[in-house]
């Protein structure tokens, strides 16, 4: 017998009661698998992120301030997304999948409702603490003038319907732990049809319709995430394997999403700290025509991430699904399928823009000073976006495991690389090249730590048992990491 299936050996037999969805997670060859539930996600990440561009493209006619407004106010919409999907989104998906994994749907049930207050709670203080805040935060971020009126145009707007954003996420991340990708994906797809016409409809208004200029690209993003919600609660009232029906609320359930969520939030903020206070810097040492080269230039590693969710999320209920089901040898495969996929995405994009720099940044404005800055920063630090990705991918996979410590230290370690050596290097040398490049180098090890550890079998030693798999008792855990289908 293999090592790898040593793993799983000694697992109670699948239950054919089990919903065919969560069956085919437990049992289906991986790769397949993988990519069959992946590709409605990364196809709907790419047409979301390609409207996000369109959106900044309509923006960027409105002036070179209008496009500093929007990059000040990106780290904040962006971190609402990654919270809400990715991390407790994350943490839903994540205690979903062990819920069916363990066959117990009434505890999935019960998931789903305690995430639909949790989301709405934090989104609601979010909102209240953006709209209170708005100015000084966007003034801290390196904003001054024309562009913190833009931002706090656009800003006051989208943190207005902030809750329906948490509250769509929230169903969203139930019905992805089911195994089912292809209907937040529909919903998505549908959201991207919706604001193609609508942003530049309300930002420049047309015939009987008023433009509101920049935030006219907000009311479109609110209007998307209503008809979102709206969607997905008549699927979990109707349609899903989980059911949104009356179930006490309790707070075991909630802390089963929140021990993943809380650590996933942490790591959601990292990734938003490093670029919002690069881009503060880039503000301090270049003003507005840096802000807005940065902030256009680091826009696409922020693409990286709704790129990686696409495998991601698949991860987060597979390796989960698995788990539950004490079945950990296939879930260190799948991990390792799902890091390679991420790795080969990301790094085909880093090394595009940092050999055609311009033809990303052109796209949206041709100041020369701002071209300069957004080309130094993808020349530097493009190369680098491979190990971002595969860093990220298995923060996803360390979700579903519910083992998040290493995911954390290794952006802590990013952190001080990115910003701590950055700064020193652009307040000693006045080179945004070398600033940008120790922004990549704090990539480079967040996907190198990470990686390591999940190679060591730390998932396993944290919470030892009788589950923990044979390879990793043998002392050979990376023969678990062997991509076998």
């Amino acid at each position: 017998m293999s090592r790898v299936a040593a793993a799983d050996a000694g697992v109670p037999p699948l239950s054919r009661a089990m919903d065919p969805r969560t069956l085919a997670l437990l049992d289906a060859p991986i790769l397949p698998l993988l990519l069959r539930l992946a590709w409605p996600n990364v196809l709907v990440m790419l047409a979301q992120a390609a409207t996000g561009l369109i959106e900044t493209w309509f923006v960027g006619r409105l002036g070179t301030d209008a496009l500093a407004g929007m990059a000040l106010v990106f780290p904040g919409v962006m971190l609402m997304q990654m919270l809400s999907a990715g991390a407790i989104g994350g943490g839903i998906s994540s205690a979903t999948a062990r819920a069916l994994g363990r066959g117990d749907r009434r505890q999935a049930d019960a998931v789903l409702l305690n995430a639909l207050v949790i989301n709405g709670v934090v989104g609601a203080l979010f909102a209240v603490g953006v709209l209170l805040f708005g100015r000084p935060l966007y003034r801290a971020l390196g904003g001054s003038g024309g562009a913190i009126e833009a931002a706090l145009a656009y800003s006051n707007v989208v943190f207005a319907g902030n809750v329906l954003l948490w509250v769509m996420n929230a169903l969203a991340s139930s019905i992805r732990g089911t195994g089912n990708m292809l209907v937040p994906a529909l919903v998505l797809c549908g959201g991207v049809v919706l604001l193609l016409p609508l942003s530049p409809l309300l930002i420049f208004g047309y015939g009987p319709f008023p433009g509101y200029g920049i935030a006219g690209g907000g009311i479109a993003l609110v209007l998307f995430y209503a008809a979102g919600t709206a969607i997905l609660a008549w699927y979990c009232l109707r349609r899903g394997v989980v059911r949104m029906r009356w179930v006490r609320p309790s707070w075991a359930v909630s802390r089963e999403i929140l021990r993943v969520g809380a650590f996933g939030s942490i790591s959601s903020l990292q990734t938003n700290v490093v670029i919002g206070v690069a881009t503060a810097l880039a503000g301090f040492y270049g003003g507005n025509a840096a802000v807005a080269g940065y902030g256009t230039g680091a826009r696409l590693e922020y693409l990286l991430v709704p790129l990686v969710f696409g495998v991601g999320a698949p991860l987060v209920a597979m390796v989960g699904t698995n788990i539950g089901a004490g079945r950990n040898g296939r879930a260190l495969r799948i991990t390792a399928w799902g890091g390679g996929l991420a790795f080969a995405m990301t790094e085909a994009v880093g090394l595009a823009a940092a050999i055609w720099p311009g033809a990303w940044l052109s796209l949206f404005d041709r100041d020369p000073a701002m071209v300069a800055a957004g080309s130094d920063y993808l020349r530097a630090a493009g190369p680098f976006y491979g190990f971002f990705g595969l860093g990220l991918s298995l923060y996803f996979a360390s979700q579903g495991a519910g083992r998040l410590l290493w995911p954390l230290a290794a952006g802590f370690v990013r952190m001080v690389v990115a910003l701590g050596g950055g700064w020193a290097l652009l307040a000693s040398t006045g080179s945004f090249r070398l600033f940008s490049a120790a922004i990549g180098a704090g990539m480079l090890l967040y996907g190198l730590i990470i990686a390591a550890a999940v190679a060591r079998g730390t998932w396993f030693r944290e919470v030892p048992g009788p589950a923990a798999p044979a390879a990793l008792a043998a002392g050979e855990p990376l023969a678990a990491l062997s991509p076998a289908p």
